[in-house]
């Protein structure tokens, strides 16, 4: 472990603090990065879906162990935040393999992790964070572990007892050492209220349209708002529209109306102290 991983590890846990609200433009690769951390962000969080899509494969551990590393690196290489990763379930469906992989992310600078349950039983996640902890603990790395739960995400349960499971498996999580624990697709202000009330971790919600605003999520308790793979897909889908508008009617005006200027990027890309 360096000594800035070091500073950094303790500027991402202080960022979850009682109080805070920590905001996370997800990226996923060094330019993306580079351009939220210029936006004001105080971390990086990845995005495993457009980190997948950006190596032309789909989400859901598509995209080898390796790829992913490397993407890493590079992130971290480029900005001077503290780097999370979303280490979906992990590459692996026995706990005790995703020590290596836990490992290798700790070593090219992350200080967080994302770890999923999925469809999976709640005991695996659990089993799989209590490794995370050894695995952190024996690199010296101060690592935040964030749960993700897909209670709402995959619509596990009935509607009505979504809240008391997300509670019970957050109350599983707690205990085999999680730091935070992430709720996709939760929206409803009141499960948000009482899942940030009861879940005893930071609560980590994802944008979703019908989401409510920023500053109420505050109010209800949430400690960390993440977008998930929606920022790419924005610049996907706007580089969708200008393609057409070039292929098929010879118009290019548009490309130039938000873009960065050459001179900015190659600035932007610069290393060294910002």
């Amino acid at each position: 472990m360096t000594s800035d991983q070091k500073t950094s590890s303790t500027q991402f846990r202080v960022a979850h603090g009682e109080g805070k609200f920590l905001v996370l433009p997800n990226a996923w690769d060094a330019a993306s990065a580079r351009i939220v951390e210029s936006c004001g962000a105080l971390a990086i969080a990845t995005t495993s879906a457009a980190i997948s899509w950006a190596h032309g494969v789909p989400d859901g551990e598509h995209l080898s162990r390796d790829a992913l590393l490397s993407t890493v690196r590079e992130i971290v290489r480029a900005v001077r935040l503290p780097v999370s990763v979303d280490f979906e379930a992990g590459y692996a469906s026995a706990a005790p393999a995703i020590a290596d992989g836990l490992s290798a992310l700790i070593d090219v600078g992350a200080v967080g992790i994302n770890l999923e349950d999925g469809n999976s039983a709640p005991s695996s996640l659990a089993a799989k964070i209590e490794v995370a902890r050894t695995v952190a603990a024996r690199t010296g790395v101060d690592l935040f572990v964030n749960a993700r739960t897909d209670v709402y995400l995959h619509q596990l349960v009935p509607a009505e007892r979504r809240v008391e499971e997300a509670l019970s498996r957050a109350k599983l999580y707690r205990d085999a050492g999680c730091d935070g624990l992430f709720v996709p697709a939760v929206v409803q202000s009141s499960d948000i209220q009482v899942i940030a009330r009861e879940c005893q971790l930071p609560l980590n919600v994802l944008a979703r349209p019908t989401l409510p605003p920023a500053d109420e999520l505050k109010r209800l308790g949430v400690r960390r708002l993440s977008v998930g793979g929606a920022l790419a897909l924005a610049a996907h889908g706007r580089v969708r529209r200008l393609a057409k508008q070039l292929i098929e009617e010879g118009s290019f005006a548009a490309m130039y109306e938000e873009a960065f200027t050459h001179p900015e990027m190659n600035e932007l890309s610069k290393l060294g102290p910002r």
